[in-house]
């Protein structure tokens, strides 16, 4: 029994399998620390989160697969076997998960160019929200009226996207109808006094211009910048003064109306 131990442990069988069981403790000692020093770069870098785990995961997935062909290939066993069915059934894998894996690319694709980031108001698709998580297949609205919505990464990149956080700030455009009878000078001047308000900005300042001449009324519109946080508040305050300050001017609100003459037979 004893010298069946020793022939064993003398055996170049014994031998690869240490060598095998070293190369396989340092390697995952230096993923470890190949990790770590990952993470600690893209922190300082400029992508997103979901781009950090996304692309860790990924990297320390490439190199367990590096380390399990080398510790195969200490035990003499046939590597090349094995990474061409490694192949094929990445293959299969590639083609069962077509969609999977275009969203997947939809998401480097976002991340890598920046149309937006995480609490950014954007509009994808007519779908409008705040940007909550931009994942690996998956990017998530959360709109106004507090509905989590979910947009393939790849419909995302396909589509056209408006962001309006980005530049900062926004123009608020708040339409508006007059009757003829009131002065067009009046009513310009009164929607600047509605613009008079917090939280719009004084430069660009407001601005009232005409912006069509209807069957009965003239349509007007009030211009407004304001910080893009501010959009909504501003939006619906303008709107209940603009009322409010027609009706102490004296300004009508028409609606359309059809006057009908009839001539008195001779």
């Amino acid at each position: 029994m004893l010298q069946t131990v020793s022939k064993f442990l003398d055996s170049a069988l014994f031998r690869r399998f240490c060598s095998a069981l070293i190369i396989l403790a340092i390697g995952v000692l230096a993923i470890r620390i190949i990790t770590k020093l990952l993470e600690k770069t893209l922190e300082k870098s400029r992508l997103e989160k979901a781009a950090h785990r996304l692309i860790t995961s990924l990297s320390k997935a490439a190199l367990y697969i590096l380390l399990g062909l080398i510790t195969a290939s200490t035990l003499g066993l046939d590597v090349s076997s094995i990474v061409a069915l490694a192949s094929v059934l990445t293959l299969a894998l590639s083609l069962a998960l077509q969609n999977m894996l275009s969203n997947v690319i939809g998401g480097f694709t976002i991340l890598y160019t920046h149309p937006f980031h995480s609490g950014d108001f954007v509009e994808i698709s007519g779908q409008s929200g705040t940007v909550q998580e931009i994942n690996m297949t998956y990017t998530m609205l959360a709109t106004p009226d507090n509905k989590l919505v979910s947009l393939p990464n790849s419909a995302v990149v396909a589509a056209q996207v408006v962001n309006y956080t980005t530049l900062g700030t926004r123009r608020v455009d708040i339409p508006v109808s007059a009757g003829y009878d009131a002065p067009t000078q009046k009513v310009l001047d009164a929607l600047i006094q509605v613009g008079t308000m917090d939280n719009v900005l004084l430069e660009p300042a407001p601005s009232a211009v005409i912006l069509n001449y209807g069957d009965s009324a003239i349509d007007y519109s009030l211009r407004l910048w304001v910080k893009s946080a501010d959009y909504w508040d501003v939006y619906f305050t303008a709107t209940q003064r603009v009322k409010d300050i027609f009706d102490a001017q004296g300004i009508p609100m028409t609606y359309p109306h059809l006057n009908v003459h009839l001539d008195k037979l001779p």
